[in-house]
């Protein structure tokens, strides 16, 4: 016999969700739109195992709760309501009474939908019945595994993408109208949103949270992602979601104290507390934070039917010293300083989500140097399938700052990546952070000219897009936006009328097609046997070479980072046969200088590299080349 808590409320679900297992909890926690005993209504349920009580307030009863106690379901700390008459649209808080008296106004963490910014309450939301276009898409995804496939990222930041005026954002309708076509038509494989649950600062960028299961009032309603994210389904983009495990804010009205004590955070305030960020971890051995947690991934992709999830702050969470003064240091029970809770929440978190979601993308946004992150949890690792690759994006940039006359010194720089590039799942990431708080945009970044800015960027690119990896790349970048990131202003869209920061983007979206069309760039990115030196040590004049194998051909990429040019260039290659030159950076049409129209390559039987073969190039100062070979192509 199924045993009922009050107003439908299974007692099992109440069990699994101490238990820590309750990976469904949104389906039954929070408010839900429901008949009972034959009258319709809402039925309210709430976490609070230390409250004296819990009432429900809101514009339908004046805020005023003595009519409206929600009853507490014995020993399981979830204290039920039932309103008839309420539906969507009903505003509301829980005010709890704590065991000292103390009258707290909460939103609800389950809710599916919170007040604008700066109001706080909860609205309910009901989310069924949205009608999906996206079935294929659904069906399709185990055919295009993420590993052997192209994976390109385009990162955005919702409220600044586009704005209408001072505060005014597109909506998540306006989003699906205008972002989608346009990265579609850039060649973007995925959409990744930086986080869209409720936050109540915007210049949080969304990483800090309130409301883990509602979709940013800023933008619209639930239903309204729903659109945008089917409309990129149709378009055929994957769309990620930037989510936040790690902590939450310390505002009134969030998780803080949420029942007058820490239970969402614990109760070492040296392991609660992220001085850096000023919030709170959560409390990751509480059986009801996992429930909570697990069940919020679950939830953005059973509901809202998003791709994966890049999980923020990895190393944040791995690491108990990490950005924390002596005096908040704490160990673990073996003397060491990670934080082994944290790691069985990973480990569980992704086991649970590939059993559901096989197809999912569980993207790792770590800096740590911790082993296997992207290995499966039965073999030892944390069970991601990707992880941003921060090393060769410092090194990287570290480099491309240099003044080219310097970088002979720094050669390194460029080619120590590849002793650890298969060593993980990763993706090559240029995002946010490196483009905010005074880093300036990439192509800032570039030493020299106002023209070799551009030409340096575009080389970087053209590395970037060759290098073995998965790419993400954050917008504006495509244009070369000369500024830093201004999260309250929209992007230089005026930029594209003058006329480098058009031929950028011109390329840019070359560069994407190239990249999605050549199997060589994606098609083995985990196999270091698909990798192939042809010029590593060439410190001398700045210049590396290398050969990228796929399944049925390979390409070529020579890169030249110094500012001299070789009108006659000699390039071992692997194969003899007619290279072709897909993509050349110093294109007039691009911006650069090189209106030559050659663009095949015969290979002469004269040894270079240590190759048998070679082939003669013109390779202009500050540039990147791409070649193609395919079996058989001999003209």
């Amino acid at each position: 016999m199924i045993q009922t808590a009050p107003y439908g409320l299974l007692m099992s679900d109440l069990y699994l969700f101490n238990k820590g297992c309750a990976y469904h909890s949104f389906r039954f926690m929070g408010a839900h739109v429901m008949d009972w005993d034959g009258e319709f209504g809402v039925r309210f349920a709430v976490w609070a195992p230390h409250a004296r009580e819990v009432r429900l307030v809101g514009h339908f009863n004046s805020w005023d709760g003595s009519g409206s106690l929600m009853e507490r379901v014995s020993s399981t700390g979830v204290w039920v309501l039932f309103v008839p008459g309420l539906g969507e649209g009903a505003v509301y808080k829980y005010e709890i009474v704590t065991s000292s008296g103390q009258r707290l106004l909460k939103a609800d963490p389950y809710a599916f939908l919170a007040e604008r910014r700066p109001r706080t309450a909860s609205v309910v939301s009901d989310l069924n019945g949205f009608a999906w276009r996206d079935k294929k898409w659904m069906d399709t995804k185990h055919l295009r595994p993420a590993y052997s496939n192209p994976l390109l990222v385009y990162e955005v930041h919702a409220g600044s993408w586009q704005l209408k005026g001072k505060e005014d954002f597109l909506t998540y309708d306006e989003l699906a109208e205008q972002l989608v076509p346009y990265a579609a038509k850039m060649g973007y494989t995925h959409i990744e949103l930086m986080p869209l649950n409720e936050h109540p600062f915007d210049q949080s960028w969304g990483y800090q949270i309130t409301g883990y299961y509602a979709p940013s009032s800023r933008y619209g309603q639930p239903k309204q992602l729903m659109h945008f994210i089917d409309c990129c389904h149709v378009h055929g983009i994957g769309v990620i979601l930037d989510w936040v495990p790690g902590h939450f804010c310390k505002d009134d009205h969030g998780l803080r104290r949420f029942d007058g004590t820490p239970i969402y955070e614990g109760n070492d305030e040296r392991l609660a507390e992220k001085p850096l960020w000023g919030t709170l971890a959560f409390d990751f051995k509480r059986n009801e934070v996992v429930s909570f947690l697990i069940s919020n991934a679950i939830y953005w992709m059973e509901m809202f039917h998003f791709d994966g999830l890049r999980i923020d702050a990895v190393a944040s969470m791995i690491n108990l010293h990490m950005d924390k003064p002596p005096e908040l240091f704490t160990w673990n029970e073996y003397g060491g300083i990670d934080n082994l809770d944290a790691l069985r929440f990973m480990k569980r978190l992704n086991e649970t989500v590939f059993h559901y979601y096989p197809d999912a993308l569980m993207i790792a946004e770590d800096s740590s140097a911790w082993p296997a992150v992207t290995s499966p949890t039965y073999l030892g690792g944390l069970g991601f399938n990707f992880k941003w690759n921060m090393g060769w994006m410092n090194d990287v940039l570290r480099y491309m700052s240099t003044d080219p006359a310097d970088r002979s010194h720094h050669h390194h720089l460029l080619t120590f990546s590849l002793l650890y590039a298969f060593s993980e799942n990763y993706v090559l990431p240029f995002s946010h952070d490196e483009v905010v708080h005074g880093k300036r945009s990439l192509l800032n970044k570039m030493p020299g000219s106002y023209e070799e800015k551009f030409s340096q960027l575009r080389l970087l690119y053209g590395y970037w897009i060759a290098h073995p990896g998965k790419k993400l790349l954050f917008m504006g970048g495509e244009w070369g936006q000369f500024d830093e990131w201004k999260d309250r202003d929209p992007l230089d869209w005026k930029l594209l009328d003058y006329e480098l920061h058009g031929k950028m983007h011109k390329y840019v979206k070359a560069l994407n097609h190239v990249y999605t069309n050549e199997p060589s760039l994606w098609e083995r990115d985990q196999d270091p046997t698909a990798f192939q030196w042809i010029d590593v040590n060439n410190a001398e004049q700045s210049i590396i070479s290398f050969i990228r194998y796929g399944k049925h051909g390979f390409t070529v990429t020579v890169a030249n980072f110094s500012r001299n040019g070789y009108t006659h260039y000699r390039l071992g290659v692997p194969q003899p046969g007619c290279y072709r030159m897909i993509l050349n950076s110093n294109e007039v049409q691009f911006g650069g200088s090189d209106s030559r129209s050659l663009k095949k390559y015969n290979s002469e039987k004269m040894g270079w590299h240590g190759y048998n073969q070679s082939i003669s190039i013109y390779l202009p100062p500050l540039s990147f080349q791409l070649f193609s070979f395919a079996s058989g192509d001999t003209h």
